[in-house]
C-alpha cells in the first residue's frame, strides 16, 4: 500500500514483517544509529586534555565500544518488553520485535550476548571499575524497561542516568578524575534532552499518548516544559562556572579566552534546543543531532574554542 505524506508527497509502502530478514531485524534492533550517544565516553578525557596520548586513546575507543555492545544488548530487553505498547505507535509499530520478525526469545538471548561481551571486554581488557559502571547502566536500563519507564519521574531519572554513565565511563576507563561542575553540566544537559524528547513525544501522539507510554499521560506540556527551562538555567550556570574553573586551572601558558568564548556556542545551542522543543520536535534527539545544521555549527565551534583552550 501507497502511502501519502503530509504534504501530498507519494512514499514508499512500509515493509511487511514477511518481506524482512531476520539477520537485518537484528541489526535494526541493535540501532547502530544510537551509538552517536557513546561518544559521551569522550567528553571527561576530551576536557582534560589527554586524548592526544595514545594511553588515554586507546581506553576512551574501547569504553566507547564496550557501550555500544552494552547499548544495543538493552535495546534488545527493551523492544521485547514493549513490543505490545509499540504495535500502537504509529513508527515503532515497525520495529522487528513488534512486527514480528524478531522473536522474543531470540531478542532477549541477542541482548544478554552483547551484554555479556560487554562486561567481558571492559573487565577484560580495560578494568573492573569500567566494568562495574557498565554493569550499572545495564541494571538501570533493564529496570527502566521492565518497569520503571511507567513511573513517573523516576523515567526521567533512568534516562538522564544512562546518559551521565556514558560520560562516568569515560574518566573511568583513562583515570580522569571528574569534577563537580562537569557531573552537574552532564546530568542537566542529558535532563534538558530528556524532557525536550517527551515534549515531543506528547504533542506527536495527541490522545493516543498514554496508550504508548504511560508516563505522557502523566506529564502536563506545562510541568516538561518547566523541567526544560530548569535544566537549561542550571546547566547554563553550570557550563559557565566550569569553563571559567577550567581557564583558571590551565591559565598558566594559556590564554583563557577561548574557555570563555565557548560558552557562546553553549548559550546558543541551548536556546536553539529549546526553540526545537517548544516547536514540538526532538523526539528522536539523535536526528537532531546528525540534521540539525545550526546545532551541528555550534557543536563545532564549541569543539574548536574548547580544543584550542585546552591543546594550543
Amino acid at each position: 500500500m501507497v502511502t501519502v505524506s503530509p504534504t501530498g508527497t507519494p512514499q514508499s509502502p512500509e515493509p511487511t514483517a514477511a518481506s524482512r530478514s531476520v539477520p537485518r531485524g537484528l541489526l535494526q534492533v541493535a540501532r547502530p544509529k544510537q551509538w552517536l550517544k557513546n561518544v559521551l565516553v569522550f567528553a571527561a578525557p576530551g576536557a582534560a586534555g589527554v586524548l592526544h596520548h595514545r594511553a588515554d586513546l586507546l581506553p576512551a575507543v574501547g569504553a566507547f565500544v564496550v557501550f555500544c555492545l552494552a547499548a544495543s544488548g538493552t535495546y534488545f530487553v527493551n523492544d521485547t518488553f514493549d513490543a505490545a505498547a509499540d504495535r500502537l505507535h504509529p513508527v515503532k509499530r515497525n520495529r522487528p520485535v513488534a512486527a514480528g520478525v524478531v522473536s522474543p526469545p531470540l531478542a532477549l538471548a541477542t541482548g544478554a550476548t552483547l551484554v555479556a561481551a560487554a562486561l567481558a571486554i571492559a573487565g577484560g581488557l580495560i578494568g573492573w571499575r569500567l566494568a562495574v559502571v557498565v554493569a550499572l547502566y545495564v541494571a538501570v536500563v533493564v529496570l527502566y524497561s521492565v518497569r520503571l519507564k511507567h513511573e513517573p519521574i523516576l523515567d526521567l531519572g533512568c534516562v538522564v542516568a544512562g546518559f551521565v554513565l556514558r560520560a562516568i565511563a569515560g574518566g573511568v576507563a583513562t583515570g580522569v578524575p571528574l569534577t563537580n561542575w562537569f557531573l552537574i553540566v552532564t546530568t542537566f544537559g542529558s535532563l534538558l534532552v530528556v524532557a525536550g524528547k517527551r515534549s515531543a513525544e506528547h504533542a506527536d501522539l495527541g490522545g493516543g499518548r498514554a496508550a504508548v507510554r504511560r508516563t505522557l499521560g502523566a506529564y502536563p506540556p506545562a510541568f516538561l516544559r518547566s523541567v526544560r527551562v530548569v535544566s537549561a538555567a542550571v546547566l547554563l550556570m553550570a557550563y559557565c562556572q566550569w569553563a571559567f574553573e577550567r581557564g583558571a586551572v590551565l591559565a598558566h601558558g594559556h590564554h583563557t579566552l577561548w574557555f570563555e568564548l565557548s560558552i557562546v556556542p553553549v548559550v546558543l545551542a541551548v536556546l536553539h534546543l529549546e526553540l526545537r522543543f517548544e516547536s514540538g520536535h526532538g523526539a528522536a534527539p539523535e536526528d537532531l543531532a546528525t540534521g540539525d545544521r545550526l546545532l551541528q555549527v555550534l557543536g563545532l565551534l564549541w569543539v574548536a574554542l574548547f580544543a584550542i583552550g585546552i591543546y594550543a
